[in-house]
């Protein structure tokens, strides 16, 4: 675990920019809090608030980023409003938080900016019940979202905005669907669920802290799919959780609060949420639960008490939402890797296809923005198999067969990086052969997506020329992607 977070890839730093732009932006936000003579609930508010402008928003144009950072306070403020407003009504209060958990979810049917705003939404109603927040503070708490919401704009879109130098990501739709049949409605159906039993059980647990159970319910379905790949973040938040609590008795209850170390510590980690989010979600929930006893140990209520507290919380939620996942319109892994896996391998053709266009001489043709969407249609296909290749899963040949899919379509997609490398060098030239070979590649994806054979020629002379040897090395792998693909019964990968 220690070398995935600390020696995973960072393609031209972006991790360590993303992070330490984080505690910069945060660090102002906090800043203008201060002197703009806010109370330490205020600061704390902003605090939360920068780190969700700067967590959240992903829109893949720097554009897009800037109209979904300014809409934050819309969706947030009047979320706010109403936590503070029902605070001395409980009833009231515990229905609309968990109309808000369903909103915010079901938000995701509209992309990046829906997902965004669901989050700060939730987030917004959750830090009202984490400070207690009432009517008579919400001049306050307004100010403090909006001058941090603009501190972090003022950070990442004017100070330091790394983006404007990078090509837009490609980012995958999501699985489309109607009613019941859109993952995005079930889920948000699960999870007002899974947050109903939490906030049930929660406040049996603490009248308190109950809330720490929604969060957990909520942070689970983040990001999530499919009913393993909800499972394994359960168990990641939960091993996290119990990690960060004892680092929080060895190094927050010494600090006691102090003003300058708690600030020093808890800039790590933001720093650590930042950089450790896109490898390990266990590593991200421990500089959570950490930051969170830090700031417990500011407002003066910190002890091993509390943390314990925090640990039975989060464990329901975590089963909260397991219970959810497993009996509210379950979204199969089945389902859903086979989906992801579908798209990747049409993306590998729609790869070939443009190579070839462009090694034919078309002038228009650029494979290189297909190559981006199929790191990011792999990097889907990998998070909806993780819970079939997690060391605690039972079923030894369903992950065995996990894996070699896996390995083959990281042997495909290292086959269209070789052509597309090969296309954009000016001396590449088009012949016949490169066609023939094109659409074998093109027969190869549609026999696996619909479940025909697949045919391979023979290794010849030119197979050694290099654009012939990426397309015959590519051919090879999506003919054994057919073994492990199917089962005796026709499935895919996960069987029924």
């Amino acid at each position: 675990m220690l070398k995935r977070v600390f020696m995973a890839p960072d393609p031209g730093r972006t991790r360590l920019r993303f992070a330490t732009r984080a505690v910069l932006g945060i660090a102002v936000a906090v800043a203008v809090c201060g002197l703009a003579g806010h109370s330490l609930t205020g600061a704390v508010t902003g605090g939360l608030a920068a780190l969700l402008a700067l967590f959240t928003v992903t829109d893949a144009t720097v554009r897009g980023q800037v109209v979904t950072t300014a809409l934050l306070p819309v969706a947030g403020l009047p979320v706010l409003t109403a936590a503070a407003g029902l605070h001395d009504h409980p009833v009231a209060r515990d229905l609309t938080f968990l109309a808000v958990v369903g909103a915010g979810v079901y938000a995701r049917r509209w992309g990046p900016r829906g997902h965004s705003l669901g989050v700060f939404a939730f987030m917004t109603f959750f830090v009202a019940q984490f400070l207690h927040a009432t009517s008579d503070q919400l001049p306050e708490l307004y100010a403090g979202v909006l001058l941090s919401v603009l501190a972090a704009a003022a950070v990442r879109f004017g100070l330091w905005c790394y983006e404007r130098r990078l090509p837009p990501p490609a980012v995958p739709a999501p699985p489309g669907g109607t009613g019941l049949a859109r993952v995005t409605t079930r889920q948000a159906i699960q999870a007002t669920a899974g947050a109903g039993f939490a906030l049930v059980v929660g406040q049996l647990v603490s009248g308190q802290r109950w809330y720490w159970a929604v969060g957990a319910t909520w942070w689970i379905f983040v990001n999530t799919t499919s009913r393993g790949e909800t499972l394994v973040r359960g168990f990641r938040r939960l091993l996290g959780t119990v990690i960060g609590i004892a680092l929080g008795l060895l190094v927050a209850m010494p600090v006691h609060g102090g003003p300058a170390v708690t600030a020093l510590l808890a800039a790590v980690c933001v720093f650590g949420i930042f950089y450790t989010a896109a490898v390990s979600y266990t590593w991200m929930m421990l500089c959570v639960t950490l930051l969170a006893g830090l700031l417990y140990g500011l407002l003066g209520v910190l002890g091993p008490g509390l943390l314990a507290l925090r640990l039975a919380e989060t464990g329901v939620g975590a089963l909260g939402a397991a219970l959810a996942v497993v009996l509210v319109l379950p979204v199969t892994t089945h389902s859903v890797t086979d989906a992801w896996i579908q798209r990747a391998l049409r993306c590998v053709h729609a790869c070939t296809v443009e190579t070839a266009r462009r090694l034919a001489g078309a002038v228009d043709a650029d494979p290189a923005p297909r190559v981006a969407e199929l790191e990011q249609l792999l990097a889907r296909v990998r998070l909806s198999v993780a819970p079939l290749v997690h060391p605690l899963n039972p079923m030894l040949g369903r992950k065995r067969r996990a894996r070699h899919v896996l390995a083959l379509l990281d042997d495909c997609a290292r086959e269209v990086r070789g052509l597309v490398a090969v296309a954009a060098d000016p001396e590449a030239s088009h012949d016949a052969r490169l066609a023939t070979a094109c659409r074998r590649v093109e027969a190869a994806v549609q026999a696996l997506t619909e479940g025909g054979d697949i045919l391979v020629q023979p290794d010849g002379p030119s197979a050694t020329e290099p654009v012939l040897a990426h397309l015959h090395g590519l051919e090879r792998a999506l003919a054994e992607l057919a073994r492990p693909l199917r089962t005796p019964s026709g499935s895919p990968l996960v069987g029924a």
